[in-house]
């Protein structure tokens, strides 16, 4: 869905620059090499990626390899990948992306408020244009980072609760925010789960294998207009297209 919806995204939506949070990819956990090769074939200028990222092995290779894919900034020095990258507009904007990890009902990480100070303490003066990916499970993280980076980053979109919420706005610092972009993959489901066998451990506690369901696939995301000279956003809205609209 998102490959086939990147030609929308360029000429529809003229987007400048696609960045898309891979880490369910592969089977709902993970993004594989031959994903990532495809997801950048189609057109994705950067991928961010979460708890899931190390799901799948052989992704450690293009994480250390590759500039336009990143770990969370606050994972451990070790961890294999890159705390962030810089891609390019058609028209040679340098865009920064940053991806950091919550800490509430997530795995223990380091302090994300941290990291990303740290983070962008690095970044050269003429990249104004700065995505932070708060891939978190509380809205309370998400607001907190949000009204941290005001004025700092052009937007904190985030990622993991797979709903895509109703509270896009622009901070007053001009930062653009929303506490989840949605999730790419099929809506007749639980969080892109099969329906039945979620329920059926749900309701019994019998174990079942969570396969990744098929049917209403959409693509949800959040689109941001921004000032390239002041890194300040102008504009932020949703989202969403139905493969097989009715």
């Amino acid at each position: 869905m998102l490959c086939e919806s990147v030609a929308w995204l360029r000429n529809d939506l003229q987007a400048d620059l696609i960045i898309a949070n891979a880490e369910n990819a592969a089977d709902g956990a993970g993004l594989t090499i031959a994903q990532y090769k495809k997801i950048v074939a189609a057109g994705v200028d950067a991928i961010t990626l979460g708890d899931h990222i190390y799901r799948k092995k052989e992704i450690a290779s293009i994480l250390q390899s590759e500039l336009n894919i990143v770990k969370p900034a606050n994972f451990p020095v070790e961890a294999p990948g890159r705390d962030h990258c810089i891609v390019q507009t058609a028209a040679g904007v340098p865009v920064a992306v940053i991806s950091l990890l919550g800490r509430v009902f997530m795995r223990p990480v380091d302090c994300p408020f941290a990291a990303v100070t740290r983070v962008l303490s690095l970044l050269p003066d003429e990249v104004r244009i700065r995505i932070c990916d708060l891939h978190a499970e509380a809205t309370s993280d998400k607001q907190s980072m949000g009204r941290f980076l005001d004025g700092k980053v052009t937007a904190v979109l985030g990622t993991h609760t797979h709903v895509p919420t109703a509270d896009e706005e622009i901070f007053p610092g001009g930062t653009a925010f929303q506490c989840d972009v949605g999730m790419t993959g099929p809506y007749l489901s639980i969080l892109g789960r099969a329906i039945e066998p979620v329920l059926n451990t749900t309701l019994t506690f019998d174990p079942n294998a969570f396969h990744v369901a098929s049917e209403d696939v959409r693509l949800s995301g959040t689109w941001v207009d921004a000032d390239p000279s002041t890194g300040k956003a102008i504009h932020i809205g949703r989202i969403h297209l139905r493969k097989n609209p009715t």
